[in-house]
């Protein structure tokens, strides 16, 4: 066999397996959409309308969203399934099957603050709705997500946004897609207390099967980039778990925003990290104390990477990508220092293995998961070889998902 044959022969069983993983996904779907419906059904006695909303994998680009920087994110095949239905009066009642608890809010007077309770992501989302559109009408609401919490895949930001998609839809309004991400955002920035980024929100609204979306996070404008289909998202969970808002996720925001004041003083026109160059950080950095020095070198050059890599996508230069995610990675460990030995020990196995083009830690880190980007023919191999390594290493089990790039939220048939 020639070496053009090899090479042909690889990427048509690449795309076997791709297809095979699309259609599984779109069976597993359907099952799901019907059993929601019938349970939604058997507790309220009414049919509802059902919306989706996906979490997302961050491929490259981390911690540079709310510096007004660039990423490279792709909506993933994990949900939260929202279903909706109008009440008589203005009480929504919300129960959630992933706690098994219901909450009960009347829309007359909704909580003023957070109470520290999955709830403060509906509330926050309901209240700042409530406030655009004037009025709500009262609902039940049945919730279900299928993203893991704590592993860096944005359960909370999937959850806003399917919250807003079910209130729209069943207001029979509608808010343009970046207008409902701005408004998930702020609902997560003010109510519930973690200052996040747009990326995570941005993503569920406008993610597009089998694409990345490159985005400016000062403009919003964004490119959507193929991802070829030899190539599989792969997802390790380390089981280490973490909260934005209690872990050191704001401290390092504070940080990036002491450096940019300090850059502010000296550059005319640096209004976020994202205005600072490479060269005029080796030129004014020495300044600096030593951590956030390192924090701004993060950001700097996480934003070139994240550009050339969407380069090399474009090119469908996957090995070129795959060295920028390790580079990434590297950064993300020693200059940010929100990587951990567990999620370090993930990227190791992995690189170990053939058929694997990168792997770095995705998500605002201090645990949760890595993304790899793996041949799709080599995608059982590569889950076998790193759980026994990873339960090896650690004493942990690991926690692999399989993805196609997926579409962003929207009403489900």
């Amino acid at each position: 066999m020639s070496s053009k044959q090899r090479v042909a022969s690889s990427s048509l069983a690449g795309r076997a397996t791709y297809f095979l993983l699309v259609m599984s996904e779109k069976i597993t779907l359907a099952r799901e959409s019907a059993g929601f419906l019938e349970r939604f059904v058997k507790m309220y006695g009414v049919t509802p309308v059902i919306v989706q909303a996906p979490g997302r994998v961050n491929l490259i680009g981390e911690h540079t969203d709310y510096n007004d920087g660039y990423v490279l994110p792709a909506a993933i095949a994990y949900q939260t399934r929202i279903g909706i239905a109008k009440r008589a009066d203005r009480r929504v009642l919300i129960y959630s099957e992933n706690y098994g608890e219901q909450v009960e809010l009347n829309l007359d007077d909704l909580p003023s603050r957070a109470r520290g309770h999955w709830s403060d992501y509906v509330v926050g989302v309901i209240r700042l709705l409530a406030g655009k559109l004037g009025t709500l009408t009262g609902t039940d609401v049945l919730l279900s997500g299928d993203v893991p919490q704590g592993a860096g895949l944005s359960s909370s930001a999937s959850l806003e946004v399917a919250v807003c998609t079910a209130f729209l839809e069943i207001a029979q309004q509608k808010l343009a897609g970046t207008a409902v991400a701005l408004l998930c955002q702020q609902a997560e920035n003010e109510f519930v207390g973690a200052r996040c980024g747009i990326m995570d929100q941005f993503i569920s609204v406008h993610g597009k099967k089998d694409h990345v979306l490159l985005l400016d996070c000062r403009t919003l404008s964004y490119r959507l980039l193929p991802i070829p289909p030899e190539v599989s998202l792969v997802i390790c969970n380390t089981m280490v778990r973490h909260s934005h808002s209690a872990s050191g996720y704001n401290q390092r925001r504070a940080e990036c925003e002491a450096v940019t004041r300090f850059f502010s003083e000296r550059l005319a026109g640096v209004k976020a990290l994202r205005d600072v160059s490479v060269e005029d950080f080796e030129r004014l950095g020495g300044e600096l104390p030593e951590v956030i020095r390192k924090r701004a070198r993060h950001v700097i050059t996480e934003n070139v990477r994240v550009l050339k890599a969407g380069e090399a996508l474009a090119a469908g230069d996957v090995n070129r990508f795959g060295s920028l995610m390790k580079e990434s990675h590297a950064s993300l460990r020693d200059d940010f220092e929100v990587s951990c030995e567990e999620v370090d020990v993930m990227v190791r196995l992995a690189e170990e293995n053939l058929g694997v083009y990168g792997a770095r830690m995705t998500g605002g880190g201090f645990g949760g998961c890595t993304i790899n980007l793996v041949e799709s023919k080599s995608v059982e191999q590569f889950k076998s070889k790193v759980l026994a390594g990873y339960e090896k290493t650690t004493g942990r089990v690991a926690g692999i998902y399989v993805s196609s790039a997926a579409d962003g939220a929207g009403r489900l048939a």
